[in-house]
């Protein structure tokens, strides 16, 4: 996994072009081919397909799926925080914490890597685990996570998103719905404008910073449409990170899923589509602020000391990323009604 994996080679050969001197036409053309535009409109889901996304928006929003009612997606995704919480470590049912800062799911629909250490297949198949982990929703079983969807009026909503199912009401039916969702919340920002030939859509300082951030190599791996969330790459290229973050525990990430020595200090390259808004950075919450993540990552993975003004000119760039929350996601829905108001034991 080197820090240019992901390109072709005929991109990587428009990133290297890319210097100062570029016209802002030339530097429109090559932002494109390395990143790519995140459409203004999604096509409408046919009937079906949008009763499940809104099953799916329920569910992410409901708390009394979890054992103790302290917990459901919005917990560690929320809002307010661009779907983040803005903690070293998120906490769960039990209020137990997790290993790691949580990530945005925001644009998911744009990454090919769902976790931290990707030790999750699909977005499904971390919703599906999710209903019954001790450290999410805390279902001791299958059986109890079902009754808690039965308890809190679900079975209608279900039927109506799956009418062709035996059994509508299913965990991987949910976790289907909840895939959907996800999937469905993006945020286009002025960078998308400026990729769509908008120059002035983002600033001269943003456009200095993106072209600093294709010169100096960052593009390597923050590429597509989400800017980064497509592959996966060692923390700590070119030395041990923690010299930098002073991490007190290295977290030794994909490694204590593989047991390959080639996935130790390995992570999920994270989106920095609506960085500035997610503080503070990296899997272990190290670094608090932007500025900070920009200078620790040109000496860690590519053995840069970045000038203060590189460091500025990256920052403004990656401002104009920030794009608009989906009403979808800013406004929470109406949650189905049952005579039960809350956790109990079943």
């Amino acid at each position: 996994m080197t820090p240019f994996s992901v390109l072709s080679s005929a991109v990587l050969g428009l990133a290297l072009q890319a210097s100062p001197a570029s016209s802002d036409k030339e530097l429109v053309r090559t932002a494109r081919a390395l990143f790519g535009v995140i459409p203004a409109k999604a096509p409408a889901p046919d009937p079906i397909a949008a009763e499940q996304l809104e099953l799916g928006r329920k569910i992410f929003f409901d708390y009394r799926l979890s054992k103790d009612g302290s917990t459901t997606c919005v917990r560690c995704h929320q809002p307010q925080f661009y779907s983040t919480d803005r903690l070293p470590q998120s906490a769960g049912f039990n209020n137990n914490k997790g290993a790691r800062n949580a990530q945005s799911i925001l644009n998911l629909a744009f990454q090919d890597v769902v976790h931290w250490r990707n030790d999750r297949t699909s977005l499904e198949d971390q919703a599906l685990r999710s209903f019954t982990t001790p450290l999410s929703f805390g279902n001791a079983s299958t059986e109890e996570a079902v009754k808690r969807f039965e308890l809190a009026g679900y079975a209608p909503l279900f039927q109506k998103a799956f009418p062709k199912a035996a059994t509508p009401l299913t965990l991987e039916n949910a976790a289907s719905a909840l895939g959907s969702y996800q999937r469905s919340l993006t945020t286009r920002a002025p960078f998308d404008r400026f990729l769509e030939g908008d120059v002035k859509a983002i600033s001269p300082a943003a456009r200095k910073g993106l072209q600093e951030f294709i010169s100096v190599g960052c593009v390597g791996c923050h590429n597509g449409p989400a800017v980064g969330g497509r592959s996966l790459q060692k923390f700590g290229v070119f030395q041990d990170y923690w010299s930098l973050t002073k991490s007190s525990t290295p977290d030794k990430g994909r490694y204590d899923v593989t047991k390959q020595e080639a996935d130790l200090y390995v992570f999920k390259v994270p989106s920095l589509r609506n960085i500035t808004e997610t503080a503070p950075y990296f899997h272990d919450a190290s670094a608090r602020d932007l500025a900070t993540a920009i200078r620790w990552m040109g000496k860690l993975q590519l053995n840069k000391d970045l000038t203060d003004e590189q460091v500025a000119s990256i920052n403004a760039f990656l401002e104009s990323l920030t794009g608009e929350l989906p009403k979808s996601f800013r406004e929470a829905p109406t949650l189905p009604s049952a005579p039960w108001a809350g956790p109990e034991p079943l």
